[in-house]
Protein backbone atom coordinates (compact mmCIF):
# COMPACT_ATOMS: atom_id res chain seq x y z
CA UNK A 1 0.00 0.00 0.00
CA UNK A 2 1.19 3.31 -0.95
CA UNK A 3 -0.55 7.03 0.24
CA UNK A 4 -1.85 9.09 2.53
CA UNK A 5 -4.00 6.41 4.19
CA UNK A 6 -5.09 6.99 7.49
CA UNK A 7 -5.38 3.28 9.04
CA UNK A 8 -2.61 1.61 6.60
CA UNK A 9 -1.42 -1.54 8.77
CA UNK A 10 -3.07 -0.34 11.78
CA UNK A 11 -4.36 -3.22 12.47
CA UNK A 12 -0.83 -5.42 12.44
CA UNK A 13 0.86 -1.98 14.46
CA UNK A 14 -1.31 -2.24 16.95
CA UNK A 15 -1.93 -6.16 17.19
CA UNK A 16 1.87 -6.03 18.11
CA UNK A 17 1.37 -3.24 20.79
CA UNK A 18 -1.51 -5.25 22.47
CA UNK A 19 -0.25 -9.07 22.28
CA UNK A 20 3.14 -7.39 23.76
CA UNK A 21 0.83 -5.83 26.70
CA UNK A 22 -0.74 -9.26 27.33
CA UNK A 23 2.63 -10.74 27.81
CA UNK A 24 3.29 -8.63 29.81
CA UNK A 25 0.59 -8.71 32.33
CA UNK A 26 0.98 -12.19 31.94
CA UNK A 27 4.79 -12.18 33.06
CA UNK A 28 4.30 -10.20 36.35
CA UNK A 29 0.73 -12.17 37.50
CA UNK A 30 2.75 -14.55 40.03
CA UNK A 31 4.44 -11.11 41.49
CA UNK A 32 1.25 -9.67 41.77
CA UNK A 33 -0.97 -12.23 43.30
CA UNK A 34 -3.27 -12.22 40.31
CA UNK A 35 -4.59 -15.73 39.69
CA UNK A 36 -3.72 -16.98 36.16
CA UNK A 37 -5.63 -19.70 34.53
CA UNK A 38 -4.77 -21.59 31.31
CA UNK A 39 -6.89 -22.86 28.70
CA UNK A 40 -7.20 -23.78 24.51
CA UNK A 41 -8.27 -21.96 21.85
CA UNK A 42 -10.58 -24.33 20.29
CA UNK A 43 -13.70 -23.75 22.33
CA UNK A 44 -12.72 -22.01 25.18
CA UNK A 45 -14.72 -20.16 27.94
CA UNK A 46 -12.63 -16.78 28.27
CA UNK A 47 -15.61 -14.71 29.04
CA UNK A 48 -16.57 -16.95 31.97
CA UNK A 49 -12.64 -16.85 33.94
CA UNK A 50 -12.82 -13.22 33.24
CA UNK A 51 -15.66 -12.69 34.96
CA UNK A 52 -13.19 -13.76 38.42
CA UNK A 53 -10.48 -11.44 36.73
CA UNK A 54 -7.77 -14.57 36.28
CA UNK A 55 -4.86 -13.69 33.61
CA UNK A 56 -5.42 -15.76 30.56
CA UNK A 57 -2.48 -18.19 29.30
CA UNK A 58 -2.77 -20.35 25.96
CA UNK A 59 0.03 -22.74 25.56
CA UNK A 60 -1.06 -23.16 21.96
CA UNK A 61 -0.12 -19.53 21.31
CA UNK A 62 2.80 -19.80 23.44
CA UNK A 63 4.21 -22.55 20.97
CA UNK A 64 3.31 -20.90 17.98
CA UNK A 65 5.41 -18.06 18.67
CA UNK A 66 8.24 -20.11 19.87
CA UNK A 67 7.95 -21.43 15.99
CA UNK A 68 7.56 -18.14 14.40
CA UNK A 69 10.89 -17.03 16.30
CA UNK A 70 12.30 -19.78 14.98
CA UNK A 71 12.93 -21.38 18.97
CA UNK A 72 10.79 -24.10 18.87
CA UNK A 73 12.98 -26.48 17.55
CA UNK A 74 15.22 -27.07 21.04
CA UNK A 75 12.24 -26.85 23.02
CA UNK A 76 10.76 -30.02 20.78
CA UNK A 77 14.09 -31.72 20.81
CA UNK A 78 14.46 -31.48 24.79
CA UNK A 79 10.71 -33.08 24.98
CA UNK A 80 12.29 -36.22 22.99
CA UNK A 81 14.88 -36.71 24.94
CA UNK A 82 12.67 -37.00 28.28
CA UNK A 83 10.84 -39.65 25.95
CA UNK A 84 7.67 -37.98 23.62
CA UNK A 85 7.73 -39.64 20.51
CA UNK A 86 8.19 -37.92 17.29
CA UNK A 87 4.63 -38.14 16.19
CA UNK A 88 3.42 -36.24 19.18
CA UNK A 89 1.85 -32.63 18.85
CA UNK A 90 4.54 -30.66 18.21
CA UNK A 91 2.73 -27.54 19.85
CA UNK A 92 2.88 -30.25 23.26
CA UNK A 93 6.81 -30.81 22.82
CA UNK A 94 7.16 -27.25 22.21
CA UNK A 95 5.59 -26.23 25.26
CA UNK A 96 6.41 -29.29 27.68
CA UNK A 97 9.84 -28.70 26.60
CA UNK A 98 9.63 -24.85 27.25
CA UNK A 99 8.30 -25.94 30.70
CA UNK A 100 11.54 -27.82 31.46
CA UNK A 101 13.66 -25.01 30.39
CA UNK A 102 12.28 -22.80 33.55
CA UNK A 103 9.17 -21.39 31.17
CA UNK A 104 12.05 -18.96 29.46
CA UNK A 105 9.97 -17.66 26.39
CA UNK A 106 11.39 -15.34 23.76
CA UNK A 107 8.29 -13.41 24.77
CA UNK A 108 8.80 -13.32 28.11
CA UNK A 109 8.45 -15.12 31.25
CA UNK A 110 5.54 -18.17 31.43
CA UNK A 111 3.50 -17.82 35.01
CA UNK A 112 2.95 -20.33 37.09
CA UNK A 113 -0.88 -21.47 36.38
CA UNK A 114 -3.65 -21.86 39.03
CA UNK A 115 -5.92 -23.52 37.35
CA UNK A 116 -5.94 -25.65 34.46
CA UNK A 117 -8.69 -25.66 32.13
CA UNK A 118 -8.76 -28.25 29.79
CA UNK A 119 -11.65 -27.56 27.05
CA UNK A 120 -12.10 -31.36 25.32
CA UNK A 121 -13.08 -29.71 21.62
CA UNK A 122 -12.31 -31.99 18.90
CA UNK A 123 -8.79 -32.83 19.83
CA UNK A 124 -8.04 -35.80 22.68
CA UNK A 125 -4.04 -34.67 23.01
CA UNK A 126 -5.60 -31.79 24.55
CA UNK A 127 -6.46 -34.04 27.33
CA UNK A 128 -2.81 -35.76 27.93
CA UNK A 129 -1.32 -32.16 27.10
CA UNK A 130 -3.04 -30.66 30.86
CA UNK A 131 -2.05 -34.10 32.70
CA UNK A 132 1.59 -33.52 31.74
CA UNK A 133 1.22 -29.57 32.64
CA UNK A 134 -0.88 -30.57 35.63
CA UNK A 135 1.84 -33.23 36.49
CA UNK A 136 4.09 -30.64 36.09
CA UNK A 137 3.50 -27.57 37.95
CA UNK A 138 0.77 -29.17 40.65
CA UNK A 139 -1.72 -26.61 39.58
CA UNK A 140 -5.44 -28.04 39.94
CA UNK A 141 -6.60 -29.20 36.40
CA UNK A 142 -10.82 -29.07 35.34
CA UNK A 143 -12.33 -31.16 32.56
CA UNK A 144 -14.70 -28.96 30.31
CA UNK A 145 -16.18 -32.02 28.00
CA UNK A 146 -17.33 -30.51 25.05
CA UNK A 147 -19.54 -32.78 23.15
CA UNK A 148 -18.35 -33.44 19.07
CA UNK A 149 -20.80 -31.39 16.79
CA UNK A 150 -22.30 -34.73 14.74
CA UNK A 151 -25.78 -34.10 15.10
CA UNK A 152 -28.11 -30.98 14.78
CA UNK A 153 -31.28 -33.00 16.78
CA UNK A 154 -29.30 -33.62 19.83
CA UNK A 155 -27.70 -29.86 19.61
CA UNK A 156 -30.04 -28.82 22.95
CA UNK A 157 -29.20 -31.42 24.84
CA UNK A 158 -25.13 -30.96 24.01
CA UNK A 159 -25.75 -27.77 25.18
CA UNK A 160 -27.72 -28.16 28.46
CA UNK A 161 -24.44 -31.10 29.07
CA UNK A 162 -22.24 -28.18 28.82
CA UNK A 163 -24.15 -25.43 30.60
CA UNK A 164 -24.08 -27.89 33.53
CA UNK A 165 -20.38 -28.33 33.70
CA UNK A 166 -19.98 -24.42 33.22
CA UNK A 167 -22.16 -24.12 36.39
CA UNK A 168 -19.65 -26.65 38.04
CA UNK A 169 -17.25 -24.49 37.16
CA UNK A 170 -18.29 -21.33 38.43
CA UNK A 171 -17.88 -23.10 42.18
CA UNK A 172 -14.18 -24.22 41.17
CA UNK A 173 -13.48 -20.70 40.47
CA UNK A 174 -15.32 -18.93 43.39
CA UNK A 175 -13.09 -21.38 45.31
CA UNK A 176 -9.83 -20.33 43.59
CA UNK A 177 -10.23 -16.70 43.54
CA UNK A 178 -12.49 -15.69 46.64
CA UNK A 179 -14.88 -14.00 44.55
CA UNK A 180 -18.37 -14.36 44.29
CA UNK A 181 -19.76 -15.12 40.61
CA UNK A 182 -21.37 -11.67 39.10
CA UNK A 183 -23.64 -12.56 35.93
CA UNK A 184 -24.06 -8.47 35.52
CA UNK A 185 -20.00 -8.09 34.90
CA UNK A 186 -19.93 -11.55 33.03
CA UNK A 187 -22.84 -10.35 30.39
CA UNK A 188 -20.63 -6.84 30.30
CA UNK A 189 -17.43 -8.98 29.01
CA UNK A 190 -19.80 -11.30 26.88
CA UNK A 191 -21.19 -8.00 25.11
CA UNK A 192 -17.38 -6.62 24.08
CA UNK A 193 -17.10 -10.36 22.80
CA UNK A 194 -19.70 -9.90 20.62
CA UNK A 195 -19.10 -6.41 19.55
CA UNK A 196 -15.10 -7.67 18.79
CA UNK A 197 -16.68 -10.95 16.86
CA UNK A 198 -19.30 -8.98 14.85
CA UNK A 199 -16.48 -6.62 13.43
CA UNK A 200 -13.87 -9.63 12.69
CA UNK A 201 -17.12 -11.18 10.45
CA UNK A 202 -17.09 -8.40 8.45
CA UNK A 203 -13.48 -8.12 7.84
CA UNK A 204 -13.62 -12.11 6.92
CA UNK A 205 -16.67 -11.80 4.78
CA UNK A 206 -15.19 -8.66 2.66
CA UNK A 207 -12.84 -11.10 0.71
CA UNK A 208 -16.12 -12.21 -1.24
CA UNK A 209 -15.34 -9.04 -3.44
CA UNK A 210 -12.61 -9.49 -6.26
CA UNK A 211 -10.12 -8.39 -5.65
CA UNK A 212 -10.60 -9.17 -2.40
CA UNK A 213 -9.30 -6.32 0.06
CA UNK A 214 -7.98 -9.10 2.33
CA UNK A 215 -6.08 -12.44 2.95
CA UNK A 216 -8.01 -14.78 5.01
CA UNK A 217 -5.07 -17.10 5.86
CA UNK A 218 -1.72 -15.22 5.69
CA UNK A 219 -3.26 -12.21 6.93
CA UNK A 220 -5.95 -13.79 9.13
CA UNK A 221 -3.23 -15.46 11.47
CA UNK A 222 -2.39 -12.42 12.75
CA UNK A 223 -5.65 -10.45 12.73
CA UNK A 224 -7.23 -13.14 14.60
CA UNK A 225 -5.12 -13.32 17.83
CA UNK A 226 -6.38 -10.80 19.84
CA UNK A 227 -10.09 -12.37 19.31
CA UNK A 228 -8.59 -15.67 20.65
CA UNK A 229 -6.37 -14.08 24.23
CA UNK A 230 -8.11 -10.70 24.55
CA UNK A 231 -11.78 -11.54 23.77
CA UNK A 232 -14.01 -9.79 26.06
CA UNK A 233 -11.93 -6.47 27.06
CA UNK A 234 -12.34 -2.98 25.31
CA UNK A 235 -8.95 -3.87 23.82
CA UNK A 236 -10.19 -6.47 21.96
CA UNK A 237 -12.73 -4.17 20.57
CA UNK A 238 -10.39 -1.69 19.75
CA UNK A 239 -8.37 -3.66 17.43
CA UNK A 240 -11.13 -4.90 15.42
CA UNK A 241 -13.19 -1.59 14.83
CA UNK A 242 -9.50 -0.35 13.79
CA UNK A 243 -8.50 -3.05 11.75
CA UNK A 244 -12.60 -3.05 9.88
CA UNK A 245 -11.83 0.67 9.37
CA UNK A 246 -8.37 -0.59 7.51
CA UNK A 247 -10.23 -2.61 5.78
CA UNK A 248 -12.83 -0.37 4.46
CA UNK A 249 -10.16 1.95 3.46
CA UNK A 250 -8.80 -0.79 1.37
CA UNK A 251 -12.01 -1.50 0.03
CA UNK A 252 -13.16 2.32 -0.77
CA UNK A 253 -9.28 2.61 -2.80
CA UNK A 254 -9.71 -0.83 -4.80
CA UNK A 255 -6.44 -1.99 -2.21
CA UNK A 256 -5.92 -5.52 -1.54
CA UNK A 257 -3.05 -7.63 -0.10
CA UNK A 258 -1.22 -8.55 -3.52
CA UNK A 259 -0.50 -6.39 -6.58
CA UNK A 260 -2.13 -8.72 -8.21
CA UNK A 261 -5.15 -10.84 -7.54
CA UNK A 262 -4.35 -13.91 -10.12
CA UNK A 263 -5.88 -16.68 -7.65
CA UNK A 264 -8.27 -16.65 -5.26
CA UNK A 265 -8.03 -20.13 -2.41
CA UNK A 266 -9.59 -21.61 0.15
CA UNK A 267 -7.30 -22.90 2.39
CA UNK A 268 -7.65 -26.13 4.67
CA UNK A 269 -5.10 -26.57 8.08
CA UNK A 270 -3.10 -24.79 10.30
CA UNK A 271 0.02 -22.83 8.94
CA UNK A 272 3.57 -24.08 9.18
CA UNK A 273 4.99 -21.79 11.91
CA UNK A 274 8.59 -21.86 11.60
CA UNK A 275 8.74 -21.03 8.06
CA UNK A 276 5.29 -19.04 7.69
CA UNK A 277 7.41 -16.17 5.77
CA UNK A 278 8.47 -18.76 3.04
CA UNK A 279 5.41 -21.10 2.94
CA UNK A 280 3.66 -17.37 1.81
CA UNK A 281 6.13 -15.98 -0.75
CA UNK A 282 5.79 -19.28 -2.55
CA UNK A 283 1.59 -18.12 -3.26
CA UNK A 284 2.69 -14.81 -3.07
CA UNK A 285 5.22 -15.15 -6.31
CA UNK A 286 1.85 -16.72 -8.62
CA UNK A 287 -0.46 -13.73 -7.39
CA UNK A 288 -2.48 -16.21 -4.92
CA UNK A 289 -5.09 -14.52 -2.54
CA UNK A 290 -6.79 -16.98 0.48
CA UNK A 291 -10.33 -15.76 0.43
CA UNK A 292 -11.37 -18.01 2.74
CA UNK A 293 -9.90 -20.63 5.63
CA UNK A 294 -10.23 -23.33 8.18
CA UNK A 295 -7.29 -21.95 10.66
CA UNK A 296 -9.59 -18.96 11.19
CA UNK A 297 -12.14 -20.76 12.72
CA UNK A 298 -10.21 -22.84 14.99
CA UNK A 299 -11.66 -20.44 17.96
CA UNK A 300 -15.13 -20.32 16.60
CA UNK A 301 -16.86 -20.36 13.89
CA UNK A 302 -18.42 -16.49 13.67
CA UNK A 303 -18.83 -16.31 10.25
CA UNK A 304 -21.57 -19.02 11.00
CA UNK A 305 -23.30 -16.83 13.11
CA UNK A 306 -21.91 -18.09 16.20
CA UNK A 307 -22.18 -14.94 18.95
CA UNK A 308 -21.45 -14.69 22.57
CA UNK A 309 -24.78 -13.41 23.75
CA UNK A 310 -25.44 -11.43 26.92
CA UNK A 311 -28.99 -11.92 27.43
CA UNK A 312 -28.03 -15.56 27.23
CA UNK A 313 -24.72 -15.97 29.50
CA UNK A 314 -23.86 -19.77 29.70
CA UNK A 315 -25.96 -20.65 27.38
CA UNK A 316 -24.07 -18.90 24.22
CA UNK A 317 -20.88 -19.60 25.99
CA UNK A 318 -22.08 -23.36 25.59
CA UNK A 319 -22.61 -23.27 21.87
CA UNK A 320 -19.20 -21.06 21.12
CA UNK A 321 -17.52 -24.04 22.86
CA UNK A 322 -19.21 -26.83 20.71
CA UNK A 323 -18.74 -24.46 17.19
CA UNK A 324 -15.00 -24.36 16.65
CA UNK A 325 -14.33 -25.77 13.42
CA UNK A 326 -12.52 -28.96 14.58
CA UNK A 327 -15.04 -30.13 17.21
CA UNK A 328 -17.42 -30.40 14.07
CA UNK A 329 -17.14 -33.81 12.56
CA UNK A 330 -16.05 -34.58 8.85
CA UNK A 331 -18.99 -34.22 6.93
CA UNK A 332 -20.08 -30.61 8.42
CA UNK A 333 -16.43 -29.53 7.37
CA UNK A 334 -16.57 -30.49 3.98
CA UNK A 335 -19.86 -28.73 3.76
CA UNK A 336 -18.25 -25.90 5.25
CA UNK A 337 -15.34 -25.97 2.70
CA UNK A 338 -17.31 -26.53 -0.56
CA UNK A 339 -19.82 -23.68 0.90
CA UNK A 340 -16.10 -21.36 0.96
CA UNK A 341 -15.10 -22.52 -2.49
CA UNK A 342 -18.60 -21.56 -4.18
CA UNK A 343 -19.46 -18.41 -1.77
CA UNK A 344 -15.71 -16.67 -2.20
CA UNK A 345 -15.27 -17.81 -5.89
CA UNK A 346 -12.18 -19.71 -5.30
CA UNK A 347 -10.42 -21.43 -7.91
CA UNK A 348 -8.72 -23.89 -5.38
CA UNK A 349 -8.83 -25.59 -2.48
CA UNK A 350 -5.42 -26.00 -0.74
CA UNK A 351 -4.96 -28.38 2.20
CA UNK A 352 -2.10 -28.51 4.28
CA UNK A 353 -1.62 -31.06 6.33
CA UNK A 354 0.42 -30.96 9.26
CA UNK A 355 2.00 -34.19 10.46
CA UNK A 356 1.03 -33.88 14.24
CA UNK A 357 -2.20 -32.34 14.74
CA UNK A 358 -4.70 -35.49 14.21
CA UNK A 359 -7.90 -32.89 14.49
CA UNK A 360 -6.93 -31.73 11.77
CA UNK A 361 -4.92 -33.77 9.42
CA UNK A 362 -7.85 -36.44 9.87
CA UNK A 363 -9.36 -37.17 6.83
CA UNK A 364 -7.93 -34.21 4.78
CA UNK A 365 -6.71 -37.10 2.23
CA UNK A 366 -10.22 -38.21 2.05
CA UNK A 367 -11.21 -34.69 1.32
CA UNK A 368 -8.94 -34.14 -1.06
CA UNK A 369 -10.08 -36.86 -3.51
CA UNK A 370 -13.53 -36.05 -2.77
CA UNK A 371 -13.00 -32.55 -3.61
CA UNK A 372 -10.52 -33.08 -6.56
CA UNK A 373 -12.98 -36.32 -8.38
CA UNK A 374 -16.38 -35.75 -7.21
CA UNK A 375 -17.04 -32.37 -7.19
CA UNK A 376 -13.94 -31.14 -9.68
CA UNK A 377 -12.50 -28.59 -7.34
CA UNK A 378 -8.52 -28.54 -8.23
CA UNK A 379 -7.10 -29.37 -4.82
CA UNK A 380 -3.26 -28.87 -3.90
CA UNK A 381 -2.27 -31.82 -0.89
CA UNK A 382 0.87 -30.21 0.55
CA UNK A 383 2.69 -32.05 4.05
CA UNK A 384 4.64 -30.54 6.52
CA UNK A 385 4.31 -29.51 10.35
CA UNK A 386 2.82 -26.85 12.14
CA UNK A 387 5.80 -26.45 14.66
CA UNK A 388 8.31 -28.69 14.10
CA UNK A 389 11.08 -27.25 11.55
CA UNK A 390 12.72 -30.27 10.45
CA UNK A 391 8.86 -31.08 8.20
CA UNK A 392 9.37 -28.61 5.44
CA UNK A 393 11.05 -28.58 2.86
CA UNK A 394 10.98 -25.11 0.89
CA UNK A 395 12.10 -26.93 -2.29
CA UNK A 396 9.58 -29.88 -2.62
CA UNK A 397 6.68 -27.11 -1.39
CA UNK A 398 8.23 -25.22 -4.14
CA UNK A 399 8.16 -27.97 -6.90
CA UNK A 400 4.01 -28.81 -5.69
CA UNK A 401 2.94 -25.36 -5.87
CA UNK A 402 4.59 -24.34 -8.47
CA UNK A 403 2.89 -27.25 -10.91
CA UNK A 404 -0.36 -26.89 -9.65
CA UNK A 405 -0.70 -23.38 -10.46
CA UNK A 406 1.03 -24.02 -13.42
CA UNK A 407 -1.63 -26.27 -14.65
CA UNK A 408 -4.00 -24.14 -13.53
CA UNK A 409 -3.02 -21.47 -15.47
CA UNK A 410 -2.61 -23.28 -18.67
CA UNK A 411 -6.86 -24.65 -18.22
CA UNK A 412 -7.76 -20.96 -17.98
CA UNK A 413 -5.58 -20.41 -20.92
CA UNK A 414 -7.64 -22.79 -22.29
CA UNK A 415 -10.06 -22.04 -21.65
CA UNK A 416 -11.34 -25.90 -19.77
CA UNK A 417 -13.56 -26.82 -17.02
CA UNK A 418 -12.25 -27.23 -13.41
CA UNK A 419 -11.65 -30.28 -12.40
CA UNK A 420 -9.49 -33.20 -11.58
CA UNK A 421 -6.50 -33.41 -9.22
CA UNK A 422 -3.22 -31.79 -11.09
Amino acid sequence: MSGPFRFQNAGRTLQKELLSQWYGELSSANEEGVPVAYLFISGNVAELLRAFDFRLGYPEVNSLQCGIKKAAGPFILKAEDAGYSSDVCGYVKNDLGLLASGGKAPFGNLPRPDLLLCTYSGCTTYVKWFEALAEATGAPLVFLDVPYHRDPDAFASDRAYVVSQLEELIGVCEKITGKKFDETKLRGILDRSRRAEEAWTRILESARRRPSPFDAFFEAVFFMAPLYVLRGTEACVRFYETALAEIEERIAHGIGPLPEERFRVVVEGPPPWPHFRAFGELFRRWGVCAVASTYSKVGGLFDQGVRHDPDRPLESIAEHAIHCYTNWNLGLRRDLLERYVRDYSADALVIHSVKSCRSFSVGQADAREAFSHEKGIPTLFLESDLADPRYFSEAQMRNRIDAFFEALTHRRLAGAGAGGKP
